[in-house]
């Protein structure tokens, strides 16, 4: 390899992260807040370690057949937990039902091949815990026979759900579409995911942040604009 080639390479693996971080953290300007779509999320009752509150945490349910959800657990490994696993108070719960710990572990050779998740947890509890967390969530279509579901939700420091009030694209506004919400993520729809969740994330992320730093301004909202829009 060439000295010039060398250095290219160096510079470019340099600057990534730059360029990563930059993308990661939205301009001031451009910035709103992350609706909050419901209140007051259940906390897990029966865990003194893992807790939503005082989190950013992104709530699974697999039920009594985690493997089933494999494919789920490793979209959201991928392309969720790999991405924002650095940030602080960052953390993925799946709640299970207890009693079946054995068939979870099979799910979690198959989601820890590669490294060691700190970072996401596994906890058991009881049927009536697991539908109470998830009965406080604002959705409409209710957990299957088995507990489970590939709907994923986001859960701020204060339990409140999030997501978006109005998730109308650009042209769905132009054309004065009914207002839609979106209040979870399907983790087998991989274009939500990189597209919509990693992106609500992103500004999640960025209000806390801004929080810290005496920055935030709620006074704006998503919903709020795009409603400016359409009736402009």
């Amino acid at each position: 390899m060439s000295k010039t080639t060398r250095n290219l390479v160096l510079g470019v693996l340099f600057f990534l992260p730059v360029v990563f971080l930059l993308f990661l953290y939205p301009s001031t300007h451009n910035y709103t807040p992350l609706d909050i779509v419901n209140k007051d999320v259940k906390e897990i009752s029966e865990s003194e370690t893992i807790k939503l509150k005082d989190h950013l945490t992104v709530l699974a349910f697999f039920g009594k057949q985690p493997l089933s959800k494999a494919i789920a657990a490793s979209n959201l490994k991928e392309l969720v937990y790999d991405k924002f696993k650095g940030f602080k108070t960052f953390q993925i719960v799946v709640m299970a039902p207890s009693g079946y710990e054995k068939d979870y572990n099979f799910l979690k050779k198959e989601v820890e091949r590669y490294e060691d998740l700190r970072f996401w947890h596994y906890v058991f509890t009881s049927d009536e815990n697991i539908k109470a967390t998830y009965n406080s969530l604002k959705y409409d279509i209710p957990l299957d026979e088995n507990l489970c579901t590939e709907e994923v939700f986001l859960i701020d420091k204060d339990l409140n759900q999030r997501g978006r009030l109005d998730d109308r694209d650009d042209s769905e506004v132009e054309k004065s579409t009914i207002v839609y919400g979106l209040n979870s993520y399907n983790c087998i729809e991989i274009e939500e995911v990189k597209n919509k969740m990693n992106d609500d994330m992103r500004i999640l992320f960025t209000e806390y942040r801004q929080k810290r730093k005496g920055k935030f301004d709620s006074s704006s909202r998503r919903a709020n604009d795009l409603k400016a829009n359409s009736n402009e």
